[in-house]
């Protein structure tokens, strides 16, 4: 049988939703618009705001962007540096552009492509500031359900016309055949060892997501021995908060913060718990730090995603060199990313990649989500993984762990429909109708049909009631769901690297955690749990 062609299986994947892209003042790549030959593929990206790198090249490429941006009538002004990266030294600065009201409105992808028309310098360190996307399936967001109507378990459900997905693909979205629903699990949690039974350390796995909300599975004093919490939300870097810590617009507490007053669980809420779940359920004895990098309201720019990853970096920089103020981080998982908008040079986002190089070569293995799109085309930080068939840029090191990009599988081991695919995805997992840890919402829906019999309530089931209740021995029966994405497919793979590692960091006492201690341990699991290979 012939092989994918290297495009889209549909018309392009799915961008962010307009409210989306207003709130954050982002547009989507046209491909009509051409500079110089170039056509840029769709994705989204905040319209008047460009990232640069930190460091030597940034006083250099502020003055060309603004000497450029000057011919066109536009203005270049540097925005305030966030005060958790301003003392670090990877990272990035952005700038807004702005225009009078009259004449050729700013555009950041437009100023991209004139500065590399007019100079031809490395302008590696000027980039997009992209629209970071999560991937948990979603249903049909127009379609109301008929609370009146039964179900018909055979009905297809209607595509999306104007962008061709499919019938098939949309099932994901419903509850019963892999959208977000409650279950019932009345089973014991995963088996930790307590600290007295682990030599040396724990490994740990970290999760930049929505947050973890405190489940039962996740706290020490339901475990032999009282030790330490499952989840850690609250390490810091100098004291300064990695992601979110505000309480109000915390996602996995409050389940509905956006759209109307109705009750419904907004998309992404109890995202971060389920991945951390599903964490402990293929390592149970990793200790998992979870910080809030996606924002309830508005979507994650990659400048804030990339401030995140450089407090990340630093922290495992300083566990390596025996520095105070570092933690030990061996895997990190990632259930998110972006198309790049530039065919000719997109393995080589330069500022990501430098971020993600850095974590590499200090031994963290990156663990990502390929992505729901049902395409080939590469989605970025999945794409910095390894391709199989050798023609990625970025080759096989032995002096820097890979990337692992995470595909979804069905419950009976096919490729999940929705999955993205190719050569670049190097791994699967289990990710369409997942079971997982889930924060105690209940929502705004009612059963079907409600009744009492006998003095018992009698009803259907309410698709949207996660509370966390008990069965009469007192094990706990709610908290939990099935939810289908390549968002939980990556952490599950993340986990059985973890537990791969987990022998080599507790079998050695006195080990020592050095750059390339942590480089050859990850290999190590790397190939103990994926078909990628060490090079010789």
């Amino acid at each position: 049988m012939a092989s994918r062609r290297n495009v889209p299986l549909t018309p392009h994947p799915r961008m962010p939703a307009g409210p989306r892209l207003t709130a954050a003042q982002a547009r989507i790549v046209d491909p009509s618009q051409v500079v110089d030959g170039v056509s840029g593929r769709p994705t989204a990206y905040v319209a008047t705001r460009l990232m640069i790198a930190k460091g030597r090249g940034y006083p250099r490429h502020l003055a060309q962007l603004r000497e450029v941006a000057a011919q066109h009538g536009w203005e270049v002004a540097e925005d305030p540096e966030d005060v958790r990266a301003a003392g670090l030294s990877l990272g990035v600065r952005t700038v807004t552009v702005s225009g009078p009201p009259s004449g050729e409105q700013p555009d950041a992808w437009l100023l991209l492509q004139y500065l590399r028309r007019h100079r031809k310098g490395d302008l590696r360190g000027v980039d997009l500031d992209h629209v970071v996307s999560t991937q948990p399936f979603r249903p049909n967001p127009w379609e109301i359900p008929h609370p009146w109507e039964i179900p018909h378990p055979w009905e297809i459900p209607h595509p999306d016309v104007a962008s061709a997905v499919s019938a098939g693909l949309l099932s994901y979205g419903i509850p019963g055949s892999g959208g977000r629903q409650p279950i019932a699990y009345s089973g014991p949690p995963p088996q930790r060892r307590t600290d007295a039974e682990i030599r040396g350390r724990r490994p740990v796995v970290a999760v930049l997501d929505t947050g973890c909300f405190p489940h039962a599975w996740f706290d020490p004093r339901d475990r032999r021995g009282r030790d330490r919490a499952v989840v850690r939300t609250d390490v810091t870097l100098d004291g300064l908060p990695i992601g979110d810590t505000d309480p109000d617009t915390d996602i996995e507490v409050h389940g509905d913060l956006t759209g109307p007053f109705d009750g419904s669980i907004d998309r992404i809420a109890g995202h971060g718990t389920f991945i951390a779940g599903l964490v402990h359920q293929a390592c149970p004895d990793a200790e998992i730090l979870s910080w809030r990098a996606i924002p309830a309201k508005d979507p994650l720019v990659e400048s804030q995603w990339l401030t995140l990853l450089a407090q990340v970096i630093e922290l495992v920089r300083r566990h390596r060199a025996g520095e105070p103020g570092g933690h030990a981080i061996d895997v990190l998982s990632l259930s998110m990313g972006y198309y790049h908008e530039d065919p000719s040079d997109e393995l080589l986002d330069p500022i990501l990649l430098t971020m993600v190089d850095k974590l590499q070569q200090l031994g963290v293995v990156v663990v990502c989500s390929a992505g729901n799109d049902a395409t080939d085309r590469p989605c970025y930080p999945a794409a910095f993984a390894p391709w199989r068939n050798g023609r990625g840029r970025l080759k096989v090191d032995g002096n820097r762990v890979p990337v692992v990009s995470v595909g979804a599988l069905n419950p009976n081991s096919t490729d999940a429909l929705f999955t993205n695919g190719g050569t670049w995805v190097r791994a699967y997992g289990p990710g369409a109708s997942v079971m997982s840890t889930m924060p105690p919402f209940e929502g705004g829906l009612d059963p079907i049909a409600s009744t009492r019999v006998h003095g018992r309530a009698r009803e259907s089931v309410d698709m949207d009631d996660y509370r966390a209740l008990t069965d009469g021995d007192g094990k706990q029966r709610g908290g939990f769901g099935l939810w289908s994405g390549t968002s939980f497919a990556a952490p599950i793979v993340a986990g059985r690297i973890a537990a791969s590692l987990a022998a080599k960091l507790t079998d050695r006492p006195g080990y020592r955690d050095t750059p390339a201690a942590a480089r050859r341990r990850g290999w190590d699991a790397v190939e103990d749990v994926t078909d990628i290979a060490r090079p010789q």
